[in-house]
């Protein structure tokens, strides 16, 4: 995975950031976590931008979602494709639903302030899936949000998944990370 140049929480002209700013973002994340984890696609799909993006990728490193394969890469209508997926009364994966627990924390503004209108963000994840008749499921990695203010609100423009293991071998990822 490529390094990131960590910012010095408010000491770089890079990075515009306060304590209020700082918990703002937080809790932003924590109810995105939480909006997924209760299966709420609608209420997790408004927090995007109009051209938002939601991408994981294949290898550790990996600069372009379009010229590389990846373990997804998602716009609005492919979100809207795999949420109608998970709801569908014949998702047979999906009875009982799968049911997921997410831990976010180290939560780092890298750069932006409300100033510019846009924030990069870095975060760490740990999410337990479980679904019928599969042991739970241990996925990890980091984050990065790359935010923008829409009419005052912040939207996702792209919401990078980086597993730790993205270049192991997977069961079918069917649920948003």
């Amino acid at each position: 995975m490529k390094a990131i140049k960590l910012q010095d929480n408010g000491s770089s002209p890079a990075t515009q950031t306060t304590p209020e700013l700082q918990h703002e973002i937080e809790q932003y994340l924590y109810r995105e976590a939480a909006l997924l984890d209760d299966r709420d696609w609608e209420g997790w799909e408004a927090l995007f931008a109009e051209d938002g993006t939601y991408w994981a990728p294949l290898a550790h490193g990996q600069t372009d979602p379009l010229n590389h394969a990846s373990l997804f890469y998602e716009d609005a209508m492919m979100r809207e494709v795999r949420r109608r997926r998970l709801e569908h009364v014949h998702a047979w994966s999906q009875l009982p639903v799968t049911r997921t627990a997410r831990v976010l924390g180290n939560v780092m503004i890298l750069s932006g302030g409300r100033g510019e209108g846009k924030l990069s963000v870095r975060s760490t994840f740990q999410l337990t899936e479980w679904r019928a008749r599969r042991d739970l499921r241990q996925l990890a990695g980091h984050y990065t949000h790359s935010l923008i203010l829409v009419e005052n609100k912040w939207r996702i423009r792209q919401k990078r998944v980086d597993l730790i293991n993205c270049d192991g071998i997977h069961h079918a990822l069917e649920v948003y990370m």
